[in-house]
């Protein structure tokens, strides 16, 4: 049978407590607050809000926002509750031909690059080593930091050879092969900017990245709302923000190897310019 998110009624969520919850068959699993909102998708994966709610009011600032409180008090389902279905795509054609050509543009816009500089400045060190998955032309690190070994994993090497920050690269479809060419501890850092809705294998994706880390080293996936429609997984056209957090977070819970993640909204103008959400993890 289908296990589907469906929605739970507006008088099922204000009675919780104004939490937010996700019912898959009959099992319910709850994060905090209860408003989400839909990205623009396609005809061919319809938008559905699974909360019935309306968007959530501009003006949330860090550390007062709806967004952050979603990976407070999680209670996941005991199991794994995603199907291969979720991980679908519109257009099921590899992705070496998507990205045969480069792009050198950035693909959310500049404040919400400068929201994701900003976090970097104020979690990393000289001298760590970083991996860069799902790595472009630019990989907004601070100006400032001096890295260790930096290393670039991603899908376009005429792209990755224009990374400044970079002191070697990998080219490699996670899609076809998940796996990191790299050893076991290798890195203090793995990142990831709004990419992540592009990974159809999460499970073997997030074991990767745990691998590859060192223990008390972390993890940092930034979110938007952009995307190439056609490219990312069913699940994220068909939900919003609030729901991309948890659906990401859960990615950490289940592969066993973070303590419990967390968000930090770091959109730098809501309503105005794109949002700009960090869900990051430390390796056990």
């Amino acid at each position: 049978m289908r296990r589907f998110l469906a929605p739970l009624s507006i008088s099922q969520i204000c009675s919780m407590g104004r939490v937010l919850a996700f019912q898959i068959g009959s099992r319910t699993f709850l994060g905090s607050v209860a408003r989400s909102r839909v990205s623009r998708v396609t005809d061919a994966f319809p938008a559905t809000n699974r909360f019935g709610s309306g968007v959530a009011p501009p003006g949330m600032v860090r550390g007062n926002s709806i967004f952050e409180r979603v990976l407070e008090t999680p209670k996941w389902p005991e199991e794994w509750c995603f199907t291969e279905e979720d991980f679908r795509k519109q257009d099921e054609s590899s992705d070496a031909i998507f990205y045969a050509n480069p792009r050198l543009v950035c693909h959310i816009d500049e404040a919400a690059v400068g929201a994701v500089k900003q976090y970097y400045g104020e979690v990393f060190d000289d001298g760590q080593d970083v991996l860069d998955i799902c790595s472009s032309w630019v990989s907004h690190f601070p100006p400032n930091w001096k890295g260790g070994n930096v290393v670039g994993l991603g899908m376009n090497e005429s792209e990755l050879k224009e990374n400044p920050v970079l002191t070697s690269y990998d080219v490699r479809d996670l899609n076809e092969n998940p796996a990191f060419p790299y050893d076991d501890g290798s890195f203090d850092v793995v990142t990831c900017v709004v990419s992540i809705d592009y990974l159809m294998k999460p499970r073997e994706i997030f074991a990767e990245i745990g691998r590859v880390l060192r223990p008390g080293g972390s993890c940092i996936l930034s979110l938007s709302n952009r995307c190439f429609p056609t490219k990312v997984f069913q699940l994220w056209l068909q939900t919003g923000d609030m729901e991309h957090i948890f659906i990401v977070g859960s990615f950490f819970h289940y592969s066993g190897l973070f303590e419990k993640p967390k968000c930090v909204d770091m959109s730098p103008n809501p309503g105005l310019s794109d949002p700009l959400f960090i869900v990051t993890a430390t390796k056990k």
